[in-house]
This record gives C-alpha cells, sequence and structure tokens, in this order.
C-alpha cells in the first residue's frame, strides 16, 4: 500500500484505486471499478491479467468485504457514439461516483489524462502491480465484465465471447464472418466497421 500510504502522508483521507478493462474487444462494453481499502488488503492479490480465473474470482469477497467498491460500464453504444477513450472515462467516472463515500483522491492506472475526475488523482504506469487498491479495481471489473461477456455468449452462440470475452480471436471473426454483426459489436472498430454493408 506504498501509494496509498504516500497520497495519505500528503493529507488524503479516502484513497482509491481506478482500473479498466475491455478497451480492446470488438464487442461488448468497457468496464470500470473502483476500490478504497478500509484494512489491509487481502493476501495474493495481483495484477487481474497474472492471476488464473479461479483466483480472481476467490479474491472477489475479500475485496468486496474489505473496502468500498464500485463497477461501472460503458456500452457498445457509447463507444461508438463518444469513442474509446471517452468511453472509458465515462466507465471510470461511473465506478468512482458508486462508492460510498467520495474520494478524495485516486490512484488511475495507466497515463492517459483524466479531466472528469472530481478531486486530486496520480496516473501510475503499470498501476496494477504497484497499487493494492489498483489491483483489486482491476479484479474486480475483470470478473464484472467476463461474467457479462458469458452471459452474452450464451445469449449469442457462435462467437466464442465465453472464452475469448469479446476479443478479435481465430472463433470470433469465424462467428463473424458466418453469423454477422450483433448488437454488441462495435462498429467504430475496424474489423467490425469493414464488414458493414456499404452506404448507398
Amino acid at each position: 500500500m506504498a501509494l496509498e500510504d504516500e497520497a495519505r502522508a500528503g493529507g488524503a483521507r479516502r484513497v482509491a484505486g481506478v482500473d479498466e478493462v475491455g478497451r480492446g474487444p470488438w464487442a461488448g462494453p468497457v468496464t470500470a471499478a473502483a476500490v478504497r481499502f478500509l484494512g489491509p488488503p487481502p493476501p495474493g492479490l495481483d495484477d487481474s491479467k497474472r492471476l488464473l480465473p479461479a483466483r480472481r474470482g476467490a479474491l472477489v469477497g475479500p475485496i468486496e468485504d474489505g473496502a468500498d467498491w464500485a463497477v461501472g460500464h460503458a456500452s457498445v453504444a457509447e463507444i461508438d457514439r463518444e469513442g474509446l477513450r471517452a468511453a472509458t472515462a465515462l466507465a471510470m467516472a461511473r465506478a468512482v461516483a458508486g462508492l460510498r463515500e467520495a474520494p478524495d483522491h485516486l490512484l488511475i492506472d495507466g497515463s492517459d489524462r483524466h479531466d472528469w475526475c472530481p478531486c486530486a488523482h496520480r496516473t501510475v504506469v503499470r498501476g496494477d502491480s504497484l497499487s493494492a487498491s489498483i489491483a483489486a479495481a482491476s479484479v474486480l471489473a475483470k470478473v464484472a465484465r467476463d461474467r457479462i461477456m458469458v452471459a452474452l455468449g450464451q445469449q449469442n452462440p457462435g462467437y466464442g465471447w465465453e472464452r475469448n470475452m469479446g476479443y478479435g480471436t481465430a472463433e470470433h471473426r469465424r462467428g463473424l464472418a458466418a453469423l454477422g454483426i450483433t448488437l454488441h459489436h462495435r462498429r467504430s472498430f475496424r474489423p467490425v466497421r469493414a464488414m458493414l454493408p456499404e452506404s448507398p
């Protein structure tokens, strides 16, 4: 919790970590989470990308039980209308707004500018490896989005979303070629847009 302690040493009282998942997929929402630990983080917490799915799932309960947390999403329609960066900021802002107590300092994974922030903040490259709060946010966001994509995969068979989470895998490409574009595809993404019928 070194980054959190550093923020508190500077006068912050409620420090939350923020991370997002789902920028790269061709289908499904962008999802973000915000986490402010109320006590020590659970053991074994790490960047969600380095954790096996079972371990991520096992961490959700301890994270939620020991933190003020919230998850936010930006829809496919918002991604296509606003652009990916703005939609990602929207998902993050919704996650932060969902916290029970407003934070006074945010630790945000990455290096993007965050004009939406309602308080002081710090961007942290590879933050999910350096901050327990960001790592916890990455776990909650990843698990929440994966559950959405599994459900969408069951409702829209043939694209393999329950396995590829909407990323442009060979299975997803084959599904697009055979079945076409769904309401859950990001039409602003080049590989999807290339399959749209040309306007007269």
